[in-house]
């Protein structure tokens, strides 16, 4: 069951997570305020649907905690991986924009708290803050590069897709630790999805990249050792 709390009620929380969202950052103070004034923060079990596909954008949505996956179906009604996302990202930027439907599902995978910013105030921060406008256009330009790389990497090998996911992975939730860099761990089947490998495909390369030492396994986390070396199995 979700659960609502009010913006006034969790102020100096909503406002410290909000802060934090790397969109905000740079921004002028007294408009980060003004623009989160009236976000509502609702936190969601796992597996719970946020957003469907041809609801209508009213509000733009940070991630304050958890992850949540871009869901959506090919032609022949399988499900597709888009993207995951972490603390700080935001989502339903583009329904906002254009005034369309929404073009995709977005999922919970954990326990999330999402903090929901009415439209019209992202708009208008937008079109007041001329930083915001290029915060925009960065996370686009990033959304597009990530697309175009893994369209390429489709007619590549098994290894050499599953790494890329995994790097993929890396520029949107990698934490930098002294052991390495550590993303989420993902069920086989999100990371299945997300490759366009069969499940059983994508356990059997994360055993070999584990037996060689390129990534280190447990039960929440993935950490990886050398980024770099990583790189090298699809350059």
């Amino acid at each position: 069951m979700e659960h609502l709390h009010s913006a006034r009620e969790l102020n100096s929380n909503i406002n410290a997570l909000m802060h934090s969202a790397p969109f905000f950052t740079g921004l002028p103070e007294a408009a980060v305020e003004k623009a989160i004034a009236n976000v509502v923060t609702r936190t969601h079990p796992p597996n719970q649907v946020l957003l469907l596909e041809n609801d209508w954008g009213g509000s733009v949505y940070f991630i304050l905690n958890g992850w949540a996956k871009i869901r959506t179906y090919n032609l022949d009604g399988k499900e597709v991986t888009l993207n995951i996302l972490g603390q700080g990202e935001l989502f339903g930027e583009m329904a906002a924009l254009d005034e369309v439907p929404r073009s995709t599902d977005v999922i919970t995978l954990t326990a999330t708290m999402v903090g929901s910013m009415p439209a019209q105030d992202f708009v208008k921060l937008i079109k007041t803050e001329p930083l915001a406008g290029v915060r925009l256009a960065q996370l686009m330009a990033k959304r597009l590069r990530q697309v175009n790389r893994r369209l390429r990497l489709r007619e590549s090998d098994s290894t050499s897709r599953v790494a890329d996911t995994l790097l993929f992975l890396v520029e949107g939730q990698g934490k930098s630790r002294e052991q390495g860099t550590e993303i989420p761990n993902l069920p086989h089947r999100e990371l299945s999805s997300l490759s366009g490998l069969a499940r059983e495909t994508v356990t059997r390369v994360l055993t070999k990249l584990e037996k060689k030492g390129l990534i280190v396994r447990n039960q929440d986390l993935l950490c990886i050792p050398d980024v770099s070396a990583l790189e090298r199995i699809i350059s």
